[in-house]
């Protein structure tokens, strides 16, 4: 695993999923394109049916991403 990738995945796993989780939420690492800086996660729970998903995805989970990882990450999109 790239460290990078690593790196994203702990914090999705520490900072961000616990965030969503309190509004009954959640978020699943998908992937990452290093070459595209491009992170791709999975919303689930009231994340995943919520008309306000892309607001969440860009304000709570590409902000913190790109806030944390400047040069490893340029956008983050969602999957189902």
């Amino acid at each position: 695993m790239l460290q990078a990738q690593k790196s994203i995945t702990e914090v999705i796993e520490k900072d961000i999923r616990p965030a969503l989780m309190s509004h009954g939420g959640g978020i699943e690492f998908v992937s990452y394109d290093e070459k595209e800086k491009k992170v791709f996660v999975r919303l689930t729970g009231a994340c995943g049916g919520c008309p306000f998903a892309r607001e969440t995805l860009r304000f709570q989970v590409e902000n913190v991403l790109k806030g944390r990882f400047p040069d490893a990450v340029k956008s983050v999109e969602s999957v189902d």
